[in-house]
């Protein structure tokens, strides 16, 4: 029906525009059609206007035919008037279908059209809700905004009564005295830390209170009184405390004794409290360390000067390279013996070595530093860093006055034994001070100890450069005994290898290595000035002895010193043995070693042409093997300090001399030598054995 329509348009446009005479009778056809008015849709073409153009006219015609249905009516030859009247016709009859329909549908309609009045009914009630709802919201929002305004305001009074709590219950808490804070003071004993706690707590109020009276708080008054009753209590009950520590100490002090610590404290504690009632807890503390750092420094420089008038001169040196019974003093039952007292060791014109004054003093230093630092910890609550720097306040000044001392003593000190055991004392004190938990002390130990291993191994790179720098001629008269130097050598040598095998410093094992080899050097340049070998070979083995047999003393067997040595003892005793042998027996020890060449070249046939020199060897060694024998053993005896030593060389001689003689038959047993009559002139090996066991020395 609308393609229908449409047609009917474009064919009644196009007719209307073929000419006036036919859109009049068209018009008049069509006029009589209800609903079928329509305008005329031109444009902007005007047929009354004198500028009316007809190529425009063309344009709209040319435009009209190209459409659709226009062009599809021509194609098929319809008339357009025909098809035009035959649209019009449909268009009556659709019209008149569709007022049927509506007529049919009047029920409905008029039912729509109640129901669209009710609807109208129902949002006009909605719409006077809707009014009603906004206006109620505006009367909210206003009721709101009164709301916030209300709430801002108490906010700000909320804010302003927490400020005023907090700074009231500061206040109050400052000023209110717990129950169990008056309990503690009245009940507790001073000695437990409640006691020690809520007497800090008591201060804590008193400077509270004392804060609070300057700005007028009126409150103040409520509790002055109570607080000042408390705290008379507090040191009433300290005071008799005191008193009691203070009557178990009846031994009367002297003026340069270490002093006793505990009756320190209790003493400062009586007369501070009894002068100063009301002291805060900082002010007992600042006054307690400028009280104790006075009394510490007074005690111990009093007690460094005593111990110094004990020393023994040094106008022996010799005791500076010998331990003796010095090394007792790194023992566990010496080294925390009790101190030194000056005035007794005066009386009985004691002396002591520098190194068991170090130890009493730092004794008494490590005692009283531990029980100082404990006391520190626990009397005023502190630890970590506030008690390591707390601790320092109090025995600073001592400390940095026992290292000047160290130092200013150390400056003109040569003795390298007293500064190694004073090294191993403070190792040793370090590791004490470390098992009681005292951790203050560990920087006081290193300081010590950067003074102390420096001297020594200045001291010791002194003893090499001296025995470097020795010249034997400037020595005065030689003999072949021991000299007085490798004997101080093998004693200070030995003393400082024993100590450090306590506590081994490989540094000190480096030092020690080279004034070894400092001193075998000078030992071969003084046996250079004796004229023969034998002499010289004497001065070896005497000094080597000597030094083997101090350091086994004190050094253990393996250690690289009695090795060393060890091996220089035996090549110089057998190559003395050699020396010793070939002036009553070189004939018959050229002889063997000849002889025994041959045979292993395979010409002992050249052996037949040596009758005559082995029958003299014969004969001359059974006629003077005993005398030689008896002249070597004096000759050995005398040449040698050590009779042990001289002993051991008689009896390799001999040892030596009877091998030499067993291979000496071994050639004889050769063809080329088995038939010499001379043979039977031999002596029995067991002979020989037996004969030379009664020329062996016993002591």
């Amino acid at each position: 029906m609308t393609a229908a329509a449409t047609m009917a348009a474009a064919a009644r446009d196009l007719v209307l525009r073929s000419g006036a005479s036919d859109m009049e009778e068209e018009e008049g056809s069509l006029g009589g059609g209800p609903g079928l008015q329509e305008p005329l849709q031109l444009g902007e073409l005007d047929i009354t206007s004198d500028e009316f153009i007809l190529d425009e006219v063309d344009v709209h015609i040319q435009a009209n035919l190209e459409d659709e249905l226009v062009k599809e009516a021509l194609k098929t030859g319809v008339d357009l008037r025909h098809y035009s009247k035959q649209v019009e016709l449909e268009l009556q009859q659709i019209e008149q279908k569709s007022i049927r329909d509506y007529i049919q549908e009047s029920e409905n309609i008029a039912s729509l059209h109640n129901q669209i009045t009710a609807c109208d009914a129902v949002l006009e009630r909605m719409e006077q809700m809707l009014g009603a709802f906004q206006s109620d919201l505006s009367s909210i929002s206003s009721e709101i905004r009164t709301l916030q305004e209300q709430s801002g305001a108490m906010n700000i009074r909320l804010r302003n009564r927490q400020a005023v709590r907090g700074k009231l219950g500061e206040l109050v808490d400052g000023l209110v005295v717990p129950s169990a804070l008056v309990t503690a003071i009245l009940e507790v004993p001073v000695t437990e830390p409640r006691f020690l706690e809520q007497l800090q707590e008591l201060d804590a109020k008193a400077a509270a209170v004392r804060e609070q009276e300057t700005r007028g708080t009126a409150a103040c008054a409520d509790v002055r009184g109570v607080l000042d009753r408390l705290r008379v209590k507090a040191v009433t009950k300290i005071r008799e405390f005191i008193l009691q520590k203070i009557y178990s100490f009846r031994k009367p002090m002297t003026n340069y004794q270490i002093p006793q610590t505990a009756l320190l404290k209790y003493r400062f504690f009586y007369q501070f409290l009894l002068g100063n009632e009301r002291a805060t807890a900082k002010e007992i503390r600042d006054e307690y360390v400028e009280t104790l750092s006075k009394i510490y420094l007074s005690y111990y420089r009093s007690y460094l000067g005593r111990l110094m008038k004990v020393q023994p001169s040094l106008r022996s040196r010799n005791t500076i390279f010998t331990l003796g019974t010095r090394g007792s003093v790194i023992s566990p039952t010496e080294l925390e013996a009790p101190i030194l007292v000056p005035h007794t060791a005066q009386r009985g014109e004691q002396r002591y070595p520098f190194e068991a004054l170090f130890r009493s003093q730092h004794y008494a230093l490590l005692d009283n530093s531990c029980r100082e630092y404990l006391f520190i910890c626990e009397f005023f609550v502190v630890s970590g860093p506030a008690a390591h720097d707390l601790f320092h306040a109090v025995m600073g000044r001592t400390l940095s006055m026992t290292l000047k001392h160290l130092e200013s003593y150390l400056a003109d000190c040569y003795d390298a034994i007293a500064v190694f055991l004073c090294i191993h004392i403070v190792l040793r004190f370090r590791n004490i001070a470390a098992k009681r938990d005292v951790p203050a002390l560990d920087r006081y130990w290193e300081q010590v100890l950067a003074l102390l291993w420096p001297r020594f191994e200045l001291i010791l790179e002194m003893n090499v450069q001296s025995v470097r720098s020795t010249d034997p001629q400037r020595l005065g008269g030689l003999d072949t005994r021991p000299h007085y130097i490798t004997r101080r050598y093998a004693e200070f040598s030995s003393a400082l290898v024993s100590i450090n095998q306590t506590i081994p410093n490989e540094r000190t094992m480096q030092l020690l290595g080279q004034l070894q080899v400092e001193v075998e050097n000078f030992v071969l340049r003084v046996a250079a000035e004796f004229s023969s070998r034998k002499e010289q070979l004497v001065f070896l083995i005497n000094n080597y002895d000597m030094m083997l047999g101090v350091l086994m003393e004190r050094a253990a067997d393996d250690s690289k010193e009695v090795e060393s040595f060890q091996q220089l003892l035996n090549a110089r005793t057998q190559e003395f043995i050699e020396e010793l042998l070939s002036p009553p027996f070189g004939g018959l020890v050229a002889f063997v070693k000849e002889a025994e060449a041959l045979i292993e070249r395979g010409q002992a046939e050249r052996l037949r042409g040596e009758e005559a020199r082995v029958t003299q060897l014969i004969r001359g060694f059974g006629s003077s093997w005993k005398s030689s024998v008896e002249s070597l053993s004096q000759d050995v005896m005398r040449s040698f300090t050590n009779f042990r030593n001289g002993t051991s060389i008689i009896q390799g001689a001999l040892t030596q001399l009877i091998q030499l003689y067993h291979r000496f038959h071994r050639v004889l047993s050769q063809p080329q030598l088995r038939a010499l009559p001379a043979r039977a002139e031999l002596i029995n090996i067991h002979h020989l054995m037996v004969e030379l066991k009664k020329h062996k020395p016993n002591f």
